[in-house]
């Protein structure tokens, strides 16, 4: 069995995969990140057939005829639709792989730190459906950390922040393996879902999720600006039944984000609090790192510094961190493999 994996090794194009709630990416050894695509898949509900996958797809997320069913089959970092993610997974291997799929890839898979057996079962089974011949998971603080460069061997305490579309997981990681960890299964959708309830409650307007993810983007902040930002946003006036935009600035948006970003603060100071001493040195020297796509929020950073008192780090691509972090993993996989937890 050893010889006819190290025999496939030879001829199959290894990969990572960070199989996120918002999006997928995959990174092909030797060539580094080749995909990054929305988890959404268009499904035919009559004929079962598959419409679309990744971009596509989210286009026509909200959109379709009864027939058509745009679905998101990961939920809080897990699968929610186990047949539609194999389906999603087997699409984007084969776009990546192209006419290299005579023989079956290793893949290294990040998952949330919170998730139950029965859920990285349910990973591991799909990417086997998928056409994978083997398959290791890492915890995604871990891949992060090795993403934005953490000496993740060494014998001290850092601490990752990973704010994703479905979990945020706090880690502190030393002598590669996490010394503590908290996961909740609150993150960019939930914030999107803040918006989208502020928005109809503040303005009776029914705007749909990817529209309140486009908000969040546009002028979403944790933290008073310097500059003011507005941005239009359309949807369903509730009253009328007559579709409208509206202009909205910041500082509304910031309120409708009120709630969810004061829940993740009180889990990393809660994680703070429960950090052994020597580790707590480690981190006031070192600082936090931030990652995910949260870490994109307009000044989160500087709330958590204000909050913790301790200096916040956010990478360059924080969207990347986990799957340059998994890549890591698969170039060096016989040195770094300790740090799989499959």
């Amino acid at each position: 069995m050893n010889f006819l994996n190290k025999l496939f090794g030879w001829f199959s194009a290894d990969l990572a995969m960070d199989l996120g709630t918002a999006n997928t990416l995959i990174y092909a050894k030797g060539k580094g990140i080749v995909l990054n695509e929305p988890s959404v898949v268009a499904v035919n509900t009559n004929e079962q057939r598959v419409e679309a996958v990744g971009f596509e797809a989210k286009q026509m997320y909200g959109r379709t005829h009864s027939q058509i069913e745009a679905i998101r089959p990961m939920k809080d970092g897990v699968i929610a639709d186990f047949d539609v993610t194999n389906t999603m997974i087997n699409y984007f291997i084969k776009k990546v792989l192209k006419n290299q799929r005579f023989v079956k890839p290793r893949m290294v898979v990040g998952i949330p730190t919170c998730i139950t057996q029965v859920e990285k079962k349910a990973v591991i089974d799909a990417s086997i459906m998928a056409g994978v011949r083997e398959v290791h998971l890492v915890e995604e603080p871990m891949a992060a950390a090795i993403g934005v460069g953490i000496p993740t061997h060494k014998p001290e305490g850092n601490m990752v922040i990973d704010i994703g579309g479905g979990t945020t997981d706090v880690a502190v990681i030393s002598l590669s393996a996490i010394a503590y960890g908290e996961s909740v299964r609150l993150a960019g959708d939930e914030i999107d879902e803040a918006i989208v309830r502020y928005m109809r409650i503040a303005h009776h307007l029914n705007i749909g999720i990817f529209e309140g993810e486009r908000v969040k983007m546009a002028i979403g902040s944790a933290y008073p600006l310097l500059k003011k930002l507005t941005t239009d946003v359309k949807g369903l006036n509730v009253k009328t039944g007559v579709p409208m935009s509206l202009a909205i600035d910041d500082e509304e948006i910031r309120e409708a984000m009120k709630e969810p970003v004061a829940t993740i603060i009180t889990i990393v100071l809660r994680a703070l609090e429960k950090v052994p001493p020597e580790l707590s040195a480690d981190i006031h020297s070192n600082g936090i790192y931030l990652t995910g796509g949260g870490a994109l929020i307009r000044g989160l950073d500087k709330l958590i510094e204000e909050k913790t008192s301790l200096k916040v780090y956010t990478p360059e691509d924080p969207l990347l961190s986990i799957c340059k972090g998994a890549g890591a993993i698969l170039d060096n996989f016989y040195e770094m493999k300790k740090v799989c937890i499959y």
